[in-house]
């Protein structure tokens, strides 16, 4: 089985620095390692042809984000399991071997993630990821080990292969033949979130996507954008919509998309109660731009099937705000 694991980077010489080491040292027997450069203007590419020559370099002629990023990546790489792993990501010694296990062993799964802690504070759960990703009712993701910005102690309580709905775009393992089938990330979605929708996809043509707790990878988080950059919450918010037009089933379409603009109105009020009005204004641009790409989205969804099941738990939010619960394992 050909691995293929493959770092995006925009002007990220310090995170390579910092991150490219343990990849290299951990990953180097079982993979081929690509540094995929999103047309970057500092000297990371230099740094790693000088200090890393056994890397493989693709350069992209624009920054057009995660998805089209690694979408004119992974045109030129071939492999079998494409691991699409951040910049800002340490790995562990023998971190790949459960997972390959389980793809060898398990024709039917096409995603797998592994345990995402953080790299600042590395008994916690990191926020991107976590011990594997899903979704309520009305589209809101959440994790195992993380339900807003409630992040659990890893107490060695996912150290489980579990069955999830989605994996981070942090270390993303995908079969590079479901890629291709889905035509890769939907480039409309710039960045955040364009993993879930294409988990989504997945799961529509009868695949499993697994979470693999005996593989353990360190995240900073934040290391692009920040959770407290306004241009986050834009992408997340509208982008979240966008996922819930294409997707969600066409029962629930009017109550959940309904519900979405309103429940998506009381953050950005919670926001100025806050006193942070820049995210509700990004939350407004958020919903601008949602109508704007509307009709496409609505055209887009015609073209998939829809999974009927997504969603394990109704609403994360009346769980999570209203009941006070803020974990995983006290979900109902």
């Amino acid at each position: 089985m050909k691995i293929a694991i493959v770092i995006l980077n925009w002007n990220g010489k310090k995170l390579l620095e910092t991150f490219l080491p343990s990849i290299v040292n951990f990953s180097s027997e079982k993979a081929e390692i690509f540094v995929a450069d999103n047309a970057s203007t500092d000297d990371s590419i230099s740094y790693v042809k000088k200090h890393f020559p056994s890397v493989n370099i693709i350069e992209n002629a624009v920054n057009g984000g995660y998805a089209k990023g690694y979408n004119d990546a992974l045109q030129a790489i071939e492999a079998d399991i494409y691991c699409l792993i951040n910049s800002d990501v340490e790995v562990t010694k023998n971190w790949l071997a459960p997972v390959i296990e389980v793809f060898e062993k398990e024709k039917n799964v096409a995603i797998i993630q592994p345990k995402i802690l953080d790299y600042k504070e590395k008994s916690s759960f990191e926020y991107a990821g976590a011990g594997g990703g899903f979704i309520d009712f009305f589209g809101y993701p959440y994790c195992r080990g993380r339900v807003f910005n409630s992040l659990e102690k890893d107490t060695q309580q996912f150290d489980d292969t579990a069955e999830i709905f989605w994996a981070s775009g942090a270390c993303f393992f995908i079969r590079s033949k479901v890629f291709r089938d889905l035509n890769g990330f939907d480039e409309d979605y710039f960045a955040h979130q364009e993993e879930i929708d294409l988990c989504w996809r997945t799961q529509n043509l009868g695949f499993d996507i697994k979470y693999v707790g005996t593989s353990t990878v360190f995240h900073i988080g934040g290391a692009t954008l920040q959770e407290t950059n306004p241009h986050k919450t834009y992408l997340n918010f509208r982008n979240s919509l966008l996922n819930v037009v294409k997707n969600v089933p066409k029962r629930w379409f009017l109550i959940v998309v309904l519900s979405r603009l309103i429940l998506d109105g009381i953050a950005g009020i919670k926001f100025l109660l806050e006193l942070r009005p820049i995210h509700t204004f990004a939350i407004l641009k958020a919903h601008l731009s949602f109508y704007k790409n509307l009709p496409l989205f609505l055209k887009k969804r015609r073209k998939i099937i829809k999974k009927q099941t997504y969603f394990i738990h109704i609403s994360i939010v009346w769980q999570y705000f209203v009941l006070g619960k803020k974990r995983f394992q006290d979900l109902d």
